[in-house]
């Protein structure tokens, strides 16, 4: 059975073996519970049941695929028809997963912002094994007084240690994508800033990286009635830009605006 990839899902199917070898190589497999997003054609899929997987559960949107996966591996993987923004991945196995995912580039962030911001105290993966397009990836391990750093970096850096595992060349896949990818490595964080509510941090953020040649004065005018008191607090100099704070000092700003709402 032969399945067209469809542009409309961002379907570019891995096909290097060496490149395959290598993801399945990040992170230990044996005796694991798996889950893979978006197998495709299953070609990784044939090297994680390599590794001697406990189990592999398989989210793939597109029924064609779907069904040819089910032809495929018959009884080795358990596969789920859905859209992965639907799914609640906490109730995929009550053991804790380790993901591996070449996921769709228009959709890539909007899968691991809603990931992040739902994680509690309480991971239910053990690592995230994700491919990104090369300059989202960059985005999210971007540090502090770089020009990529914003938004995503902060977020991404909140609850989890990020590592850089391979760039891939168009080449490796078919059909062949116009850009390059990046494999990162995603750990959860033993200690993360707990804040109440995500979407505190997802609107100071906002509020800062939306001026982000701008100095810090007005984005801190903008949120904090007291913004001198605030700044000096906190060390600041509003005088620098957004790009200049650290993920940490992020964090401690969204728990002060919290914490001034009481």
């Amino acid at each position: 059975m032969f399945v067209k990839p469809k542009k409309s899902l961002g379907q570019n199917f891995l096909i290097d073996h060496y490149v395959l070898e290598q993801i399945v190589d990040t992170v230990e497999i044996a005796n694991k519970e798996i889950l893979e997003i978006g197998p495709g054609s299953g070609n990784l899929t044939t090297f994680i049941l390599k590794k001697n997987p406990k189990k592999v559960y398989a989210v793939e949107k597109d029924d064609e695929l779907a069904l040819l996966l089910k032809d495929k591996f018959t009884n080795e993987i358990t596969i789920i028809n859905d859209d992965i923004l639907k799914i609640s991945e906490d109730k995929i196995s009550s053991e804790k997963l380790t993901v591996f995912g070449n996921l769709p580039y228009n959709i890539s962030t909007e899968i691991l912002s809603r990931w992040i911001v739902n994680i509690n105290k309480n991971f239910w993966f053990e690592s995230l094994v994700l491919m990104f397009q090369k300059e989202v990836a960059e985005r999210i391990i971007a540090e502090s007084n770089t020009s990529k750093y914003g938004r995503l970096s902060i977020l991404s850096n909140w609850k989890l240690n990020i590592k850089k595992i391979i760039d891939i060349k168009p080449q490796s896949f078919s059909p062949r994508p116009k850009i390059d990818s990046t494999l990162l490595l995603f750990t959860p964080k033993e200690n993360f800033f707990e804040l109440k509510d995500a979407k505190n941090l997802e609107m100071i953020t906002r509020v800062f990286f939306s001026q982000r040649r701008k100095m810090l004065k007005k984005p801190f005018n903008q949120i904090f009635k007291n913004a001198k008191e605030v700044s000096e607090k906190f060390n600041i100099d509003l005088n620098l830009r957004p790009q200049n704070l650290v993920p940490e000092i992020y964090f401690s700003l969204v728990k002060e605006y919290e914490d001034l709402r009481r």
